[in-house]
């Protein structure tokens, strides 16, 4: 049995340095939420934040900016899940959350959300501001809930 529980940052940011695959926690936050087993032992954590592309940032939109888990079953759908539900609690309008475009997206059709769009992957590094990636740079598949008009497009055709 797999239960949801509040969670301090502490906790959560402790739990994502030990299982995030790329990423370290994010900076900031709305909230977080935990998935616990039986016996209390942390298994999944969730990070809902403002979106982190600034034109998706209008006050009625949040962003699952973290995600991970111990490889539990259904942890991630269970999170998402409560993700969406606190949101919309909350009365935000519409949330979105960015896969890896090698990752098949099941827990997050399993939570209601859909694919949106897609967004070419690439290096932060520039000869103006020399940079090391520390992040994949493969594309990216956003997913969300809610009322969502397509972004504009930039130049090539991709978000």
């Amino acid at each position: 049995m797999i239960e949801l529980r509040p969670i301090t940052r502490d906790e959560a940011d402790s739990f994502i340095l030990d299982h995030h695959r790329h990423h370290k926690p994010p900076v900031g936050a709305l909230w977080r939420h935990a998935a616990h087993d039986d016996d209390g032992i942390i298994v999944g954590v969730a990070v809902v934040g403002r979106p982190v592309a600034r034109a998706l940032d209008d006050g009625l939109t949040v962003e699952v900016t973290r995600l991970c888990s111990d490889g539990s079953p259904n942890v991630c759908s269970m999170l998402y899940g409560a993700a969406r539900r606190a949101a919309d609690a909350k009365g935000y309008r519409r949330g979105l959350t960015y896969i890896l475009a090698s990752e098949n997206g099941a827990s997050l059709r399993a939570a209601g959300y859909r694919q949106l769009w897609t967004v070419r992957g690439r290096s932060w590094d520039c000869a103006s501001r020399p940079r090391t990636d520390k992040h994949p740079t493969e594309d990216k598949v956003a997913f969300g809930w809610g009322a969502w008009v397509a972004p504009r497009r930039e130049e090539g055709g991709e978000l």
